[in-house]
């Protein structure tokens, strides 16, 4: 259960540093280039739950099926417990990697692997796919305010 308390108290801190740092947009990744995107999406996933896991690229797959690969831009932003996902050994693997090719962007909060790093004493490997943000919570709050709509599945 400690290491389960050290990433709460991880991801709180982040949350923290995410409000109190002015200069935390820099460090984030930038917005999609999509300028046919008529419906743009935010997908929160923050903890290691494979039924969790499975709603998220769910909604992703059902979102590019509905409507065409150009007309939404999907970003999953995993953070905590969340990184699971992009880890390479996670069965969702090729799951990932196909919504990717198709468009959508999976971040992974470097955050969370620094912190992972320093309780491991080794980095944690994430699949290629993932795209590092510094912070997760904070570019979920840039996306929110640059038009995406926050879904928590």
């Amino acid at each position: 259960m400690s290491g389960f308390s050290t990433i709460i108290r991880t991801m709180a801190a982040a949350a923290l540093i995410a409000a109190a740092a002015p200069d935390a947009r820099a460090q984030q990744a930038p917005l999609q280039d999509k300028p046919f995107a008529e419906h743009k999406i935010v997908l929160q996933l923050s903890d290691n739950d494979p039924r969790k896991q499975g709603l998220v690229l769910s909604v992703a797959s059902n979102l590019m099926k509905h409507y065409d690969p150009d007309k939404v831009a999907i970003e999953v932003v995993a953070f905590g417990p969340g990184i699971e996902l992009l880890r390479p050994e996670n069965p969702n693997r090729k799951m990932v990697e196909s919504l990717v090719a198709q468009g959508a962007r999976f971040d992974i909060c470097l955050n969370t692997v620094d912190t992972l790093e320093r309780e491991a004493g080794k980095r944690p490997e994430f699949i290629s796919a993932a795209t590092p943000v510094q912070v997760g919570v904070a570019q979920i709050l840039f996306l929110t305010e640059n038009g995406y709509t926050l879904v928590r599945p």
